[in-house]
């Protein structure tokens, strides 16, 4: 759970994301997954948020992952489910069990892109949603969830 006088922000990543940096630098920019968890961090814990972030390449672990923000409970949760966007039902139905606001990140243009990209099953039932801004995505997401739960900017 969060630090004393922090809020959770849970910082999910999906299939694939754990190579960021090797990936197509057009669509995902040129950061490693490390590199961005950091500068989300840092950016996240001006609003009060104490980042826990989460990446797997195995759907059954996202959704225990969800099951356990789930039960425990979280501030807020920023996820990329990466692939699992466009066709996860699982994921779709566990993320319905989290109580936080979500917000769904993307870090390419997933609307100007392959046609079975411009699908979002989990875009119904998140309260955010921010695609094609590279990290800035990231940040705007922490900013519009911080918003949500009554956050403001912090020293």
């Amino acid at each position: 759970m969060a630090e004393r006088g922090m809020t959770s922000l849970c910082l999910l990543h999906g299939v694939n994301l754990d190579m960021l940096g090797r990936r197509d630098p057009t669509h995902y920019g040129t950061l490693t997954l490390s590199e961005l968890e950091r500068q989300v961090a840092r950016h996240a814990e001006r609003h009060g948020f104490t980042v826990q972030p989460f990446q797997t390449n195995f759907e059954g672990e996202m959704v225990e992952e969800l099951h356990r923000i789930a039960v425990e409970g979280a501030g807020a949760v920023v996820i990329n489910p990466g692939a699992w966007t466009h066709y996860s039902y699982a994921i779709r139905d566990a993320l319905e069990m989290v109580t936080a606001p979500v917000a769904e990140v993307h870090l390419s243009d997933v609307s100007g892109r392959e046609e079975f990209r411009r699908r979002s099953v989990i875009a119904d039932i998140v309260a955010v949603r921010v695609a094609g801004e590279g990290i800035e995505g990231y940040f705007k997401a922490c900013d519009a969830l911080a918003d949500i739960i009554g956050l403001g900017v912090q020293g």
